[in-house]
């Protein structure tokens, strides 16, 4: 291959490795001229000419140019020449640095094939990089030291992790919703073969593998692709971000220009390469509102992006095409049923999106001072919500957002500075219960089953020495899990799209509701749950079916922690009493804060 004035034949964006050489390509509409350099030639001051192409690319075949090699762009504006590094640069040697040439196609995936958990049958764990895992030294955690974890996630039973923006961000300490360079995997964090590695490995263990993107704004430090090429109106962004008010967000002026196709291509390739090349099983896209909306408020006339809307229509539309049961998460928080509704008829087209609503009941009711304040009849509507819609919400107590930002992990906020305390456990537990027990696609963060305290930050790892301390909490939410995922046949019913809220007790702060899925023995689930905190007694439960109910979960066993036991939950014969509009009841007793699951062999 041998340098060359016309433009490359061959396609592509960035630095594509070829036979002979490195094919370099880049957007720089208002350039008046465009090299690349390297260490391919020495970082020659002028470097290599680039080809003006239709469009306002340049392109450029570089023989001797190999995978490894570092390189720049050299943008002349006119007036000024702009040393950039490539916008869709697949490795960086930091987010100051320079860009590295990377082989796409040079890792070695095997003959391995995964099928992701069906999405009744999933239940997310949420993790940082930087934190799940200590690194060397006090540095942050890597891809690599998550993967050496995943024995410990398949244990607990988790179907997927998902993990916190791991791209090219600036430092390397962030929380990740500040992407620099988005098609490169953060250099801290080990780069794009450590990801692959991850991938691959979490599917060997039977674990899928979603990923964070953020597209509602780009950066705002570390950016390159601010001005890229020089221009701008209004001293704005430049070619991909709008000149006007619809750049502003709360993180920046840098909200991508959906309606421009080049910047639209750019965010397409962008999801697009996470799960062909990396083989990831879905992406969550973050603050989805901020997309479609300059304010996040909703699509009014004045407000509304229609083209950030459609970006997300056509990519998810192409995800359903392309790959079949990949699943796509919108943190919308706005419960707008047109975020899950396909693109076909008018909808954005993910298949599901955070629950908003149910979050803040169930964390108000949790964190109330006193049992007075808990008004039990105010969770109804999210324990039972519209079977069509339940598997399409992603319901939780913890998140990053929650667990920072203002807030604290559940037990600090039920009782700040006593994180450990029984009510803390307590409740907490309470919350994973409901979680675990509720219509929808459940999520954990790292650390809530270990009753991690204080608040989530990027600079303090899990405190893993709670695996000790916190055994048996940590086999109550392994066994919630289980039950969740029907992992041993007498559940079914918890993997089902229907609850019905059939007990409310506003006195005593009791609520049971009745999963099921197909009904009958090993389906029918019914669950109790006590909001107070003494024990109840003799409580009348109306159950669907006569016959035995065997206790599959007490949360107040003492196995699980050895303050907890209060009751002795036992399997209990139904009386032919009609109760609570079902057939049948039962009469059963219940620990303070506590939740029994109960379902029938026969």
């Amino acid at each position: 291959m041998t340098p060359s004035t016309t433009p490359s034949v061959r396609p592509g964006m960035g630095a594509i490795p070829v036979e002979g050489g490195v094919t370099f390509r880049v957007w720089a509409p208002h350039a008046t001229a465009v090299a690349v350099h390297g260490t391919f030639d020495e970082w020659a001051a002028d470097g290599i000419p680039m080809a003006a192409e239709e469009g306002g690319t340049w392109s450029a075949d570089v023989p001797g140019a190999a995978p490894g090699d570092e390189y720049r762009f050299l943008i002349d504006t006119g007036t000024e020449r702009l040393s950039r590094i490539d916008p869709r640069a697949r490795r960086l040697t930091t987010s100051v640095g320079n860009a590295i040439v990377y082989d796409a196609a040079a890792f070695d995936w095997g003959d391995q094939h995964f099928d992701p958990p069906h999405w009744d049958d999933l239940v997310i764990y949420e993790l940082h990089v930087g934190t799940f895992s200590p690194g060397m030294h006090g540095r942050p955690g890597t891809l690599d030291g998550v993967r050496r974890r995943l024995p410990y996630l398949r244990e607990l039973g988790v179907g997927a992790i998902q993990l916190m923006p791991p791209f090219e961000f600036a430092g390397d300490r962030s929380w990740g919703y500040n992407p620099a360079f988005p098609f490169a995997v953060e250099s801290t964090y080990g780069g794009p073969d450590e990801l692959k590695a991850l991938v691959k490995a979490a599917h060997e263990h039977g674990i899928a593998v979603l990923l964070d993107v953020v597209y509602n704004h780009l950066g705002p430090s570390d950016l390159d692709l601010w001005q890229f090429d020089g221009w701008s109106e209004g001293d704005q962004g430049g070619i991909y971000f709008y000149q006007d008010e619809r750049s502003s967000t709360p993180w920046g002026d840098t909200r991508p220009d959906y309606g421009r196709a080049e910047v639209r291509a750019f965010l397409r390739d962008n999801a697009i390469q996470w799960l062909d090349e990396f083989r990831v099983d879905g992406l969550r896209w973050d603050a989805t509102a901020y997309i479609s909306s300059i304010t996040g408020g909703g699509r009014t006339a004045t407000d509304a992006i229609p083209d950030g809307w459609q970006l997300m229509a056509d990519i998810n539309a192409e995800i359903a095409e392309r790959f079949p049961g990949r699943l796509t998460i919108a943190e919308d928080l706005r419960a707008d049923v047109l975020v899950t509704t396909s693109p076909a008829a008018g909808g954005a087209g993910f298949g599901a999106q955070w629950d908003g609503g149910f979050v803040h009941a169930v964390r108000g009711i949790l964190t109330a001072v006193s049992d007075e304040e808990r008004d039990v009849a105010s969770l109804v509507p999210i324990l039972a919500p519209d079977p069509t819609i339940a598997l399409e919400r992603v319901i939780y107590t913890e998140s990053h957002d929650e667990d920072a930002n203002g807030s604290a992990r559940v037990p600090e906020e039920i009782w700040p500075g006593y994180a450990d305390s029984w009510p803390s456990r307590k409740r907490a537990t309470l919350g994973a219960a409901i979680v675990l027990t509720s219509p929808g696609i459940p999520m954990l963060f790292q650390g809530q089953e270990l009753i991690e305290g204080s608040w989530f930050s990027d600079e303090d790892p899990v405190d893993w020495s709670l695996r000790r301390t916190h055994a048996g909490l940590l086999r109550l939410h392994a066994d919630l899990i289980g039950l969740r995922r029907n992992q041993s046949g007498v559940t079914a019913g918890l993997r089902g799209r229907t609850a019905t809220v059939h007990h409310v007790d506003l006195d005593a702060k009791v609520l049971a509701w009745h999963r099921w899925e197909s009904g009958g023995p090993r389906d029918d689930v019914i669950v109790v749950a006590s909001f107070a905190t003494e024990p109840r007694t003799g409580l009348r439960i109306g159950v669907p079916r006569a016959g035995r109910w065997r206790v599959r979960f007490n949360a107040d066993w003492d196995g699980y922690d050895p303050e907890f036991q209060t009751i002795d939950a036992l399997d209990v014969d139904s009386e032919p009493v009609a109760w609570d509009g079902m057939a049948q009841r039962i009469v059963l007793d219940l620990g303070p804060y506590s939740v029994l699951v109960l379902s029938q062999d026969d």
